[in-house]
């Protein structure tokens, strides 16, 4: 059994305003955690960079186009408030697609048992025609998408745990009976959506809001009676984790209470779906989390599970 750590020094090179929460820290704090011998048996990659082509299995090419296109040659493009480009965050952003389309080449290869990509911007508020929310393309969305164009895979779940709704996945398979999306999040909080009405056009969509000041308690039950049955009667070929890890008590952007072991738990409990469905196949992608040290203990505990440590 092999974990896939995939990373690129690009990351770092998406450069925000001071004090932004979505900052380069964040990659060296995580790849900092992920360098203690407790994670030796890592298999460590680089990043390849993301083409058109498969920004283009979710999005518009001419907003693909148009995104790479605003790339500044010095200073800061401002999508909306929270979202901005460097010069260096077209190479960053790329390269997050492109970790996340070999993560699901070399899992569904069998060349490794499941990955993680330690990457940033994040992507799940990216919605079709949309960068908001830190996020210029949609990561998760590709990974599915292309696991389906390229591996033949039929049924893909994208579980998101950030605390944040993850808009653009659910709107990019809103009317897709193939991919199910299963998020729990709290609410009210931006963006807004994910209240447990959203479902779909086939049911597909299946959202757990939680509410400010939840703990470990009402996130498990969450996952247990909402995400985990549905996960399990969808009997997913893959399972793609959007692990933000913002849920996680320290994090100054939102008020749950989760601790590390609940991101050690919730991992396990996918991991075990995707062993009786999925052959064990799962690919995480990095979504938000802006306390480094919550942060990086989550990510940790997280890329243990996988690990089966």
């Amino acid at each position: 059994m092999t974990t896939l750590l995939i990373t690129h020094p690009s990351t770092l090179q998406h450069a925000t305003p001071a004090g932004h929460p979505e900052r380069a820290d964040r990659i060296r704090a995580v790849e900092q955690v992920l360098e203690a011998e407790r994670f030796a048996g890592l298999v460590r990659s680089t990043a390849q960079r993301g083409t058109l082509d498969l920004v283009s299995l979710c999005h518009p090419r001419e907003f693909g186009e148009a995104v790479i296109a605003a790339s500044p040659a010095s200073g800061l493009v401002q999508f909306d408030a929270d979202t901005l480009m460097s010069p260096g965050t077209v190479e960053a952003v790329l390269h997050g697609v492109g970790a996340a389309a070999q993560a699901v080449d070399e899992v569904m290869l069998g060349k490794a048992s499941n990955a993680f990509c330690a990457m940033r911007p994040p992507g799940h508020h990216a919605e079709s025609t949309k960068a908001m929310g830190f996020c210029f393309f949609n990561n998760a969305a590709i990974a599915a998408r292309h696991a389906q164009k390229a591996h033949g895979a039929e049924r893909v779940a994208v579980v998101d745990w950030d605390v944040h709704h993850g808009n653009g996945t659910q709107e990019i398979f809103w009317d897709d009976g193939s991919v199910l999306y299963a998020s729990t999040h709290e609410m009210p909080l931006y963006p807004g959506t994910g209240a447990s009405s959203e479902r779909g056009v086939h049911g597909t969509i299946v959202n757990a809001p939680l509410r400010a000041g939840d703990g470990s308690d009402v996130f498990r039950d969450a996952f247990e009676s909402a995400l985990l049955p549905r996960l399990e009667d969808f009997q997913p070929d893959l399972i793609i984790i959007s692990a933000g890890f913002d849920a996680h008590w320290r994090d100054p952007l939102a008020n749950l209470n989760l601790v590390e072991a609940d991101y050690t738990w919730a991992t396990q409990k996918l991991m075990e779906i995707a062993d009786r469905h999925a052959k064990g196949r799962v690919v995480s992608l990095l979504e938000g989390g802006y306390d480094l040290e919550g942060l990086s203990k989550s990510a940790a505990a997280h890329v243990t599970a996988l690990m089966r440590g």
